[in-house]
């Protein structure tokens, strides 16, 4: 099923947010209307979607490398440790 005019505001959304200032919930929140848990959990399916990978490859692969990698650090702790003497 093709993505949604939704699915693709989501998409841009996370591509470029960090361009402007402020907190990214409130951006959510102005620029789509959503509350950020609605948001995390639509982008979280969103990502696993093969037409979404089709519409921005390089966007969604290092999504799902952010999500393997928390998940990774919340199951074995991160990844480098200090050593403390």
């Amino acid at each position: 099923m093709p993505l949604s005019d939704d699915d693709r505001e989501i998409l841009d959304f996370e591509r470029s947010w960090w361009l402007e200032p402020g907190a990214k919930s409130v951006a959510i929140r102005r620029d789509l209307g959503l509350s950020a848990s609605t948001y995390y959990r639509r982008l979280g399916v969103l990502i696993d979607d093969r037409d979404a990978l089709a519409a921005d490859p390089l966007l969604v692969r290092r999504l799902r490398r952010d999500r393997a990698e928390r998940r990774r650090t919340r199951h074995t702790g991160p990844r480098w440790k200090r050593s403390h003497p």
